[in-house]
């Protein structure tokens, strides 16, 4: 359809939703609305690559329109165009020699991290501790993180347990809070010592620019103590020097003490940050 005729089923349907708001009926203009509201999910479904997963709000259709939609999509579903993978979730089958395929991994989780579309809570715990080289351990449960929803998923072999995060999570952000996530479950990451999860986070942190390590720093503060100590000890003994360092160590009492069980010669700095 050209760019033109879709500027203009936009616009008509701008006029369906003015027209009902006006609380006005008419059973030709409401049907032709439907049609257009139909011909509108078609064309955008049709933009969507195969295995990708989406909902109302990638469709872009109002909330006043829910009702309406869910019946076009509906039709969509008993076509085959496309299949419901949960309530409000759908995706466009991919066809292959053996057979079709369902959405990889990625994306039967994308739904839930994303509200309007954006961010609003990630993946946290073993499975991405795996990913971070901290376990090799597989999770048959993953964990999601979020600050304002509760997050709970029993749907196939996707099943997941909702933890709050300890701040509003966000595209720019997110990867942070699992990493400080990590710091705070060093001592229960399964498979992996303290001495080994330490040194493979210290690694990590050696990877990020200045920046990055003042955003760390940052969040790092709405974190439990033992994760500031931690944190504090690994950015000195890795030789960062950054000013905001001793606004962490500042944030630490100075007579409680962190109990981790790490010798001097796997972290030389671990006095300084009062952990033992």
């Amino acid at each position: 359809m050209s760019g033109f005729l879709v500027s203009k089923l936009d616009v008509f349907i701008v006029k369906c939703q003015v027209y009902r708001a006006k609380n006005l009926t008419f059973n030709m203009y409401d049907y032709l609305c439907a049609m257009a509201l139909t011909t509108q999910i078609r064309n955008r479904i049709k933009q969507f690559s195969e295995g990708k997963t989406f909902g109302y709000d990638d469709l872009r259709i109002a909330k006043e329109d829910y009702a309406t939609a869910a019946k076009a999509l509906e039709r969509l579903q008993k076509a085959g165009v496309i299949k419901k993978i949960s309530k409000g979730v759908f995706y466009k089958p991919k066809q292959t020699v053996f057979g079709e395929l369902m959405p990889d991994y990625s994306e039967q989780l994308r739904p839930y991290l994303f509200e309007n579309g954006k961010r609003i809570a990630y993946e946290t715990g073993a499975s991405l501790y795996r990913r971070l080289g901290l376990t090799t351990q597989m999770a048959f449960r993953i964990k999601i993180a979020s600050r304002s929803k509760r997050i709970n998923i029993n749907r196939g072999s996707l099943k997941a347990d909702a933890v709050k995060s300890y701040a509003e999570v966000t595209e720019n952000n997110y990867e942070i809070l699992g990493l400080l996530d990590a710091f705070k479950d060093v001592k229960r990451i399964p498979d992996s010592s303290v001495v080994q999860a330490v040194r493979r986070l210290s690694a990590i942190l050696k990877e990020l620019d200045d920046k990055q390590t003042e955003i760390l720093i940052k969040y790092a503060l709405l974190y439990p103590s033992r994760v500031r100590a931690l944190v504090g000890g690994v950015l000195q003994n890795i030789g960062y020097t950054g000013k905001t360092l001793e606004k962490l160590k500042q944030s630490l009492n100075p007579l409680s003490s962190i109990k981790l069980e790490i010798k001097e010669n796997e972290l030389p700095t671990k006095d300084n940050w009062y952990i033992k």
